[in-house]
């Protein structure tokens, strides 16, 4: 039987689970590779009618408020 320390079984333990956390890591990003931020829909973008500011809020459908001004937007129709 071969006889190992505490300390070396210790260090053999630590090297071999940070090499398994790594790999799972390094796996699961090249699964989820994407190169840009995508958003889901053209509806998302808001300008602000007061001060201009251009903003995305993807939760809103008829009504925003600007997060700079603070001011309530409604999404113009456009035909």
């Amino acid at each position: 039987m071969i006889e190992v320390s505490f300390s070396l079984f210790y260090a053999i333990y630590v090297v071999f689970l940070s090499g398994a956390v790594f790999l799972m890591w390094f796996l699961n990003e090249s699964k989820n590779k994407s190169d840009s931020f995508e958003i889901e829909s053209e509806n998302a973008f808001w300008q602000c009618q007061i001060c201009a500011y251009t903003y995305v809020d993807s939760h809103s459908k008829d009504i925003s408020i600007c997060p700079r001004c603070g001011s309530y937007n409604k999404k113009s129709i456009k035909v």
